[in-house]
């Protein structure tokens, strides 16, 4: 849970010292301007930026009732924020499973990917895919009613 925290903390506090430095020096704007800039990196380097993680268990039998894809993330991984950025309000529809939360779904990703720990990891169909486009994983989902 903390190294899922560590990024976004870092970004806030070298925000806050440069903001300070900033200040200190005789430039109020410029440090006005620059600590939103470290807040906003922080917020997209979190976990908040994702749907609520669940259980490699959870995600599996969600997946075989729906048919929707399980993704295999985590915290900090610019792939992942990519993927989940460019599927947009789709990414509420796909099941994301933490590896840095869920050591079953770690395993997952290793059994995947010859013992290396590469996220994202898409899971349909019971297939896994590594760092697919996300359109193509836009596209698995099923049909909205």
């Amino acid at each position: 849970m903390t190294r899922a925290w560590a990024l976004p903390i870092l970004l806030v506090l070298s925000g806050s010292v440069v903001a300070a430095e900033l200040v200190s020096g005789g430039n109020p704007g410029t440090a006005a301007a620059l600590l939103p800039v470290f807040v906003i990196l922080a917020g997209v380097h979190s976990p908040l930026m994702f749907p609520r993680p669940i259980s490699t268990l959870e995600a599996r039998r969600r997946s075989a009732a729906d048919g929707r894809p399980v993704v295999f993330w985590r915290p900090g991984c610019r792939y992942c924020l990519r993927l989940r950025i460019r599927l947009g309000r789709s990414a509420r529809q796909v099941h994301w499973v933490d590896i840095w939360r869920d050591p079953a779904g770690a395993a997952v990703v290793r059994a995947a990917n010859d013992g290396d720990e590469t996220v994202p990891t898409v899971v349909v169909a019971g297939r896994p895919h590594v760092n697919p486009d996300p359109a193509w994983v836009r596209a698995q989902l099923p049909p909205s009613p």
